[in-house]
C-alpha cells in the first residue's frame, strides 16, 4: 500500500466521502476515508497502485486531483526532511524525465517569484530533465494549506504535502462549466444545477453501457449528466411541454446535441410515472430523479378529482370518435401527496433495479419538521445516505438506497405518511412560519 494525498474542491463537504466511496465500490477499491475532515481540502489515504488512484479521482467532481505522497511537513524545512527519509528511493526513477512543478494552495498564495524561490530549494532531487511547462512527462506538486485568521492574509503555510500527481479529475478538466446551466441551451425554472447532479450520478454509480431512469425528466439535467459518464439515458415526465419544448429547435434533445451524446439517448415519454408502462422485464440498473416538490405547481397524477363525474365523460363522442382516443386529448389530473410519490418510487426502484443497482433522489423537508424515520424506507431497499443541503427553514436531501438479494432483512415505512407530516408546499407557501410558532410554543 501506498500513500496518496487527495485535493478536494471547496463545496458540499459533507457529499466528498460518499462520493468517493461510491466510485471506490464502482472500481472495487479498498480505502479507508474516515480521516476526512470536513475543514480540509486534503487528504491522505492509502491504495494498492495508481491504478486504483486514477480509477478513484478520474471521474469525481469534488476532487481535483490525486498525488502520490512523497513528504509532508509544517515548514519548508521539514517537508524537505520528510522527502529525503521516505522517498529518497524514488528520485533516480524520475531523474532523466522532463517535469514542471505546480502549487496547490487553500487560503492562501504565493507570488511568481516566491514560487521560483521555492521551486530552487528542491535541486536535492537531483533531477537532471528539462523542464517543460506543456505536456512534461511527470507533474510534481506543492500542496500548501494556510491558516486565516479573520482578514488578516496569510503569509506562510501552516502545513506542506509533496508529492508526484497521478490523475485530476473530471472536474479539473472543466466539467462543471462546461455543464453549467448558463450555458445550456434549453432549460427551465426547474433545471436542476449541473454540479449536483453530476455529484448525484456518481453516488448513484451511473456507469458507463448502463441505464439511467429519470422518472420526472423536466429538461434533463440528470440525463444528460448521466450520459457524460457514459450511460444510455431514459426519461419520463407527465408534462410534454417540459420534453418537448416551446420551439422544434429549441427542447431536451438540444442539450444532448450540444454536449455531443445524442447517440446515447434512449428515448423519452410523456408519462405518469405512477401509471408507467414500461415492459416488465425492462432492467433498469440506475435511478437518479429529482421529485417534484409541488411548490411551483401542485403535485398531480393522471386520474380523476371526482371519479364519478369523470365515468359519465368516458363515452364523450368527438367528430365520431371517443375523446380519450384522439392525438389532442389531455388527461385529467388529480392532486397527489409527495409522500405517496415516495413510496411509488421505491416500490418502482425495488422491483426494476438488478441486484447492487441504486436509487438516488432529492427529498424536501422542513428543517423543524425533520427526524429520521419521516425518511421512506423498502424491505428490499437498503439506505446508504441522507445528504443535507441546508437552506434557510428548509433543506432538501439527497436519498440513495442500493437493492439487495432476497436474504437481506430490511424494512417497509413511510413515516412521512404516518407521522402526519405537514405539506411541504403549504409549509413552503406559508414560509414555514406557522409550523415554527407551534413549535417555539
Amino acid at each position: 500500500m501506498k500513500k496518496y494525498v487527495i485535493n478536494f474542491a471547496n463545496s458540499f463537504p459533507s457529499f466528498r466521502v460518499p462520493e468517493l466511496e461510491s466510485l471506490a465500490d464502482m472500481y472495487g477499491i479498498e480505502v479507508d476515508l474516515s480521516h476526512h475532515n470536513e475543514k480540509s481540502p486534503f487528504m491522505i489515504v492509502e491504495l494498492e497502485s495508481e491504478a486504483h488512484a486514477q480509477n478513484l479521482i478520474k471521474r469525481s467532481i469534488l476532487a481535483k486531483g490525486i498525488y502520490e505522497l512523497w513528504g509532508e511537513g509544517d515548514t519548508l524545512h521539514e517537508l524537505h526532511q520528510s522527502i529525503m527519509q521516505t522517498s529518497s528511493h524514488r528520485f533516480d526513477t524520475y531523474k532523466k524525465n522532463t517535469f514542471r512543478f505546480d502549487f496547490v494552495s487553500f487560503m492562501g498564495n504565493k507570488t511568481t517569484e516566491e514560487k521560483i524561490n521555492t521551486i530552487e530549494t528542491f535541486k536535492f532531487l537531483g533531477f537532471e530533465g528539462k523542464i517543460r511547462l506543456k505536456n512534461p512527462e511527470v507533474v510534481f506538486a506543492v500542496l500548501e494549506e494556510y491558516h486565516v485568521s479573520g482578514m488578516e492574509k496569510a503569509e506562510t503555510p501552516n502545513h506542506l504535502w509533496f508529492g508526484k500527481e497521478i490523475q485530476l479529475s473530471a472536474r479539473s478538466a472543466g466539467v462543471v462549466e462546461q455543464y453549467d446551466l448558463k450555458k445550456r441551451r434549453y432549460i427551465g425554472t426547474t433545471s436542476f444545477e449541473a454540479e449536483l447532479s453530476l455529484i448525484s450520478c456518481n453516488i448513484g454509480q451511473v456507469m458507463p453501457g448502463k441505464i439511467i431512469y429519470d422518472p420526472f425528466t423536466g429538461t434533463g439535467s440528470f440525463l444528460v449528466a448521466g450520459a457524460y459518464f457514459g450511460a444510455y439515458p431514459v426519461g419520463t415526465d407527465i408534462d410534454p411541454r417540459s420534453i418537448r419544448g416551446k420551439l422544434l429547435q429549441c427542447n431536451l434533445k438540444t442539450n444532448f446535441k450540444q454536449y455531443g451524446t445524442t447517440s446515447q439517448l434512449m428515448d423519452t415519454f410523456v408519462m405518469d410515472f405512477t401509471n408507467n408502462a414500461f415492459r416488465s422485464d425492462l432492467v433498469i440498473d440506475s435511478i437518479v430523479c429529482d421529485p417534484p416538490y409541488g411548490v411551483r405547481e401542485g403535485l398531480k397524477v393522471c386520474g380523476a378529482k371526482n371519479p364519478e363525474k369523470a365515468a359519465g365523460r368516458e363515452n364523450n363522442v368527438v367528430e365520431g370518435e371517443l375523446g380519450h382516443f384522439r392525438r389532442d386529448f389531455i388527461a385529467p389530473k388529480k392532486p397527489y401527496e409527495l409522500a405517496n410519490l415516495l413510496e411509488d418510487l421505491l416500490n418502482f426502484a425495488a422491483e426494476r433495479l438488478p441486484i447492487g443497482g441504486r436509487l438516488a433522489f432529492w427529498m424536501p423537508t422542513a428543517n423543524d419538521e425533520f427526524v429520521e424515520h419521516h425518511i421512506p424506507q423498502h424491505a428490499r431497499l437498503e439506505q446508504l445516505y441522507a445528504l443535507e443541503q441546508e437552506f434557510n427553514k428548509w433543506s432538501r436531501r439527497l436519498m440513495v438506497y442500493v437493492k439487495r438479494g432476497e436474504g437481506y432483512q430490511g424494512v417497509t415505512s413511510n413515516g412521512m405518511l404516518e407521522g402526519n407530516v405537514t405539506s411541504f408546499r403549504k409549509r413552503y407557501f406559508k414560509s414555514f412560519n406557522e409550523k415554527s410558532r407551534q413549535f417555539h410554543e
